[in-house]
């Protein structure tokens, strides 16, 4: 008998096909919600909330979580309410006078139960993403929680932030806790000396579905910022202050407090200095980003820059462009095409420049 060789396109020897193939006409808009708190938390995403330290992101998200577990809107975001986990990996014992002071303030008439739990644990993400599944699959009796926070990265990522394998597979094990629950991840980061962008190599917020800016301003309010939203609108600013409450006294019969977030004004839309940034735009900034984790030094003391920030050679930013592919090495006149894009970012004020030298602006 003859030996036939299929040709490509020959069915009779394939198995069932791995990958579905939807034809153009059959992909459509689904009017689904999806969102757990609609313009801040995407559904099934991941969301980055960072900020320096101590400036009340961990209150904030936990007041969000609150709300999310109680189905409450927030400050005039829809909210798809369910289970909520919260990982608590600093200041943990902080949390119960937190918890009592957000009980005192809104549930001392209402009596039931809040889907709202807190892990106090040591964990480290990528080892511990398992165990920490089975755990809420166990108390949740297999109902699939809105949220979970991981707070903070820094207390669960086990590695480097600023290695590129590390947080891969952070981001990784952050994604498997998604697709095993089926809901939304939220991680709290913060900030280095470099307080325009979240600490460590750019690949978290490469992957991130939602990104949040929290920091304390002049009137010592919590803002947070909608930076960037995959499928929504950006820019909007919700300003917050806390509360001192009194939840009890200690052993020695001294008071003990803690604070509730209260809202400030509403949510408004922080003024822009123009449209939003291009996917171009962004990706230079990554890369300059990942280019001052692998080559940056301090400005010369001449420059006069504010401590902290870090410069790196243009032509080394120009380098990392090119190898993580953001501008074609190969194009018609790729010094050009960059040339263009440094411009465009330095005319919106987003970078600095000097003697052959860049660093990243505040926008």
């Amino acid at each position: 008998m003859t030996n036939v060789t299929p040709f490509p396109g020959d069915r009779r020897n394939a198995s069932a096909p791995r990958f579905k193939l939807i034809p153009f006409d059959e992909i459509q808009t689904s009017p689904k919600p999806r969102y757990v708190v609609k313009g801040l938390i995407p559904q099934a995403g991941l969301t980055v909330l960072w900020g320096p330290p101590k400036c009340g992101k961990s209150f904030w998200a936990t007041d969000l979580g609150l709300h999310i577990a109680l189905d409450w809107d927030y400050r005039g975001h829809r909210v798809r309410g369910g289970p909520v986990v919260y990982c608590a990996l600093e200041g943990a014992s902080g949390y119960g006078p937190r918890l009592d002071a957000f009980r005192a303030r809104h549930l001392a008439d209402r009596h039931r139960d809040v889907p709202f739990y807190l892990v106090a644990s040591p964990m480290k993400l990528v080892q511990d993403q398992p165990a920490l599944v089975d755990a809420i699959w166990n108390e949740l009796r297999g109902e699939n929680p809105a949220v979970v926070f991981i707070d903070t990265l820094n207390r669960s990522i086990g590695g480097s932030e600023s290695d590129d394998r590390d947080m891969a597979a952070y981001v990784a094990a952050a994604d498997a806790i998604r697709d095993a629950l089926g809901c939304a991840v939220v991680i709290v980061h913060h900030c280095g000396l470099d307080t325009t962008r979240p600490r460590g190599h750019t690949s978290l917020t490469g992957a991130a579905d939602a990104q949040l800016a929290a920091k304390r301003d002049a009137a010592d309010n919590i803002t947070v910022t909608v930076e960037w939203m995959k499928d929504g609108p950006e820019g909007e600013m919700i300003a917050s202050r806390l509360e001192p409450v009194a939840v009890g006294f200690d052993a020695d019969g001294d008071p003990i407090t803690s604070c509730v977030v209260v809202a400030v004004d509403g949510p408004f839309r922080k003024q822009s200095s123009g449209r939003s940034l291009s996917d171009r735009q962004r990706l230079a900034l990554e890369a300059l980003a990942d280019a001052a984790i692998d080559r940056g030094t301090p400005p010369p003391a001449s420059f006069g820059l504010p401590p902290g920030l870090t410069v790196v050679r243009t032509d080394d930013w120009r380098s990392k462009i090119y190898a993580r592919g953001d501008l074609d090495r190969e194009a018609k006149n790729p010094r050009e095409d960059f040339r263009r894009l440094r411009n465009s970012l330095a005319a919106r004020g987003l970078i600095g420049e000097r003697d052959g030298l860049v660093w990243r602006a505040a926008a």
